[in-house]
């Protein structure tokens, strides 16, 4: 969202990036943004609650006239309903994400096969360590 969000502004378009998860927020580094603590995939607020979402709306676009430092990040003051415990589930699940790997992994072997067939020089994106 960044690299896109920074490309439009070098365009002259503003842009607010919103976001309920603040480290890849950060990482990204849009040029500015609004960051609600809410569960993924809420962040414009709680289902059936559209006061609440136009409100968190109306603070989260005054970040174009008050965010005036590239990359600042606007922290909204609002508060999960259902209490933190969210938090606790979303942080403590582990990382069940598989190793990464340098070379292209498939799901199956006619996988490996087409891609090679099509791509006999290699993949063109794969940074492949040597």
């Amino acid at each position: 969202m960044g690299l896109i969000a920074r490309n439009a502004e070098a365009a002259g378009i503003p842009t607010l990036s919103m976001g309920s998860a603040l480290d890849i927020m950060q990482a990204a580094n849009p040029p500015r943004a609004a960051f609600l603590d809410f569960p993924l995939g809420h962040t414009t607020g709680e289902p059936h609650q559209p006061q609440l979402q136009r409100d968190i709306l109306r603070q989260a676009l005054a970040g174009f006239t008050e965010l005036t430092t590239p990359g600042a990040i606007k922290m909204l003051p609002f508060r999960w309903s259902h209490g933190d415990g969210w938090k606790e589930t979303a942080s403590n699940d582990g990382d069940t994400r598989v190793e990464r790997h340098d070379t292209p992994q498939y799901q199956f072997e006619e996988d490996r096969v087409l891609a090679e067939q099509n791509n006999p020089e290699g993949c063109e994106v794969c940074e492949v360590s040597a």
